[in-house]
């Protein structure tokens, strides 16, 4: 039972950092709540790798630096797919201008 409640937990931050960090970056993403999740626990780990590197303690990180990495993995995963900062895909939200 401990397991599960576990694994609930990690879910809901998951979720809960991966929408904030999708909410940080203008524009939508097409991304289902999985994927959603994914970035979020993936922030969360780099963020977890990140505070054992810096400090001497072994502390967790905090909600701030985990939205930072989810933020940074979804600008990264926002470049892969030929978007931008404020622009997911390349092609959206620009005007075409005829001749």
């Amino acid at each position: 039972m401990d397991f599960l409640v576990v694994l609930l937990i990690l879910a809901a931050q998951g979720l809960f950092i991966g929408a904030f960090a999708r909410l940080a970056l203008p524009g939508r993403d097409p991304l289902s709540l999985l994927q959603t999740m994914g970035v979020g626990l993936a922030g969360s780990f780099l963020a977890g790798i990140a505070a054992y590197l810096i400090s001497d303690e072994r502390a967790a990180p905090s909600f701030l630096a985990a939205l930072a990495f989810s933020v940074a993995i979804m600008y990264f995963i926002r470049r892969r797919r030929g978007g931008g900062l404020t622009q997911p895909h390349a092609e959206a939200g620009g005007r075409r201008h005829r001749s």
